[in-house]
Order: structure tokens, then C-alpha cells, then sequence
């Protein structure tokens, strides 16, 4: 089933109809050439509710659409997990936020590292981010979120430090940390409602002297286990991890 999000006063309950506005007018008419009466879900990003419809009538720049049910179960992770990942070279980070939308992050934080071999002045790094965001726009329609995970501005690794400083839980995957129990320790030990810091290193990993400021800050070094990973494997392991044990 398609999905798509609309704004929350495009849901109007009072008479039971969903109005589809914008790009997806195009997409749903051109491209998918969708009927009246084909079902669609749709999402406003706020609720974490997915409202199902069927569609009603084709405008000429909007799509009417009978409200048929609310699905109130969350698709989304009990726990809210930023992802601070380190820029990786070529087109990498198009697929780590890809998979990590799809996995439940929920939002990205690309961080310029030492060891970055990508560096990206500010009118480079604008116009990276705002195509990121459309490949998580478009992942979070392909995996039914409820919302649509935000994928920040490009920051160094203090910065990052700063913005993670509130949330409870801080991760911080080293390829010389030993000890899974450690690891399994602290990710059993989160609760719902908790914000999850999780800092990836881009290829070549971090730093000892980022690591060592990440300590200082309160971030815990984990280990992923005794195989190297890449670094865009390492994001999707921990939120494999935590959806595992955070989804009932």
C-alpha cells in the first residue's frame, strides 16, 4: 500500500476526508495512475497515527480522499535515536539515511570528523542536506513512518558533543573497545521515552583523541563486536539492536 503525509489540517474528521496536496497530486495521478477507490495510508507527522483511505475524487492540483479508519498502533521505536554520523566518502550517505529511516531513526546528524576524507563548504553542504532529507522523506513513505525523520545541518564532532549533551543515553561504537556485555548492558538498560545518541565514525573510524573527548563529555564507548565494521553498517547494526530490543 502507498503512503504519503500531509500536513494535519489537510485530515479533516468532521466529514471524514483526507486532502492530498503538492507533489503527490502528480505522483498519484501520473505516476502511479491510482483509481477512485484504491486505498492509500496517510500520515500527518505528528500523531503517529496512519490513517487509511480510499480515494474519492481526482482535482486538478488535489486529490479528495474518504476517511475510512485510524490505525493508532506506533510504527515508530519507543525510543527516540539520533544518529551522529560521521561523513563517509562518495555516495554512502545516501543509503545510510535511507536505512536508517527504515530502521526507525529518528533524525541524522552528518558530523565532520578528522579522519573525514569529504569536506564540504557551506553552500555544498546546504544542497547535500536538502537531498538527503528527500531520500528520507522517501523512505519514510516506503517503510509507513509516522513521521518523517529530519536530517539536521552538517556540524563538527563538538558540536554534535553539545547537541547530544541532554540526551540519556550516548553511544559512541570504537573498534579497540572489547566487551559485548558491556554493550548488552547498555542498550537493555533504556527505557521508552528516552533520547539515543549514537555516534558513528566515518571510514578509517574515529580518532583516539575524539574518543577520548567523547568520554570526557559522557558518551560510553561500545564495542559491535570483533568484526570491523563499515561505517555504514555500524549506524544500521545499533538501530538493528535497539529495535530488537526495544519493539514488543
Amino acid at each position: 500500500m502507498y503512503h504519503f503525509f500531509v500536513e494535519p489540517e489537510q485530515i479533516h474528521a468532521d466529514d471524514k476526508s483526507v486532502i492530498i496536496l503538492g507533489a503527490d497530486v502528480n505522483h498519484i495521478k501520473n505516476v502511479l495512475r491510482m483509481k477512485v477507490g484504491e486505498e492509500i495510508s496517510v500520515s500527518n507527522g505528528q500523531d503517529d497515527c496512519e490513517y487509511r483511505c480510499g480515494i474519492a475524487e481526482f482535482g486538478e492540483d488535489s486529490i479528495r480522499c474518504e476517511l475510512r479508519f485510524v490505525k493508532e498502533d506506533s510504527v515508530e521505536l519507543p525510543v527516540k535515536v539520533t544518529l551522529f554520523q560521521g561523513l563517509p566518502k562518495g555516495d554512502k550517505m545516501e543509503l545510510i539515511v535511507q536505512k536508517a529511516v527504515e530502521l526507525g531513526v529518528y533524525e541524522i546528524v552528518p558530523v565532520s570528523t578528522k579522519r573525514c576524507v569529504v569536506k564540504l563548504d557551506e553552500k555544498k553542504a546546504a544542497a547535500k542536506v536538502l537531498r538527503w532529507q528527500g531520500i528520507a522523506e522517501a523512505a519514510a513513505k516506503q517503510s509507513q513512518r509516522g513521521v518523517i525523520p529530519r536530517v539536521k545541518p552538517v556540524v563538527s564532532l563538538s558540536q554534535a558533543l553539545e547537541q547530544a549533551a541532554e540526551m540519556e543515553v550516548r553511544l559512541i561504537p570504537y573498534e579497540l573497545e572489547r566487551g559485548m556485555e558491556y554493550t548488552r548492558e547498555l542498550l537493555s538498560g533504556m527505557q521508552p521515552g528516552q533520547r539515543v545518541a549514537v555516534f558513528i565514525g566515518p571510514e578509517g573510524g574515529f580518532e583516539e583523541s575524539e574518543i577520548a573527548l567523547a568520554r570526557d563529555k559522557g558518551v560510553c564507548p561500545i564495542t559491535l563486536g570483533r568484526r570491523i565494521l563499515r561505517t555504514e553498517t555500524a549506524g544500521m547494526t545499533v538501530l538493528a539492536w535497539i529495535g530488537y530490543i526495544m519493539e514488543q
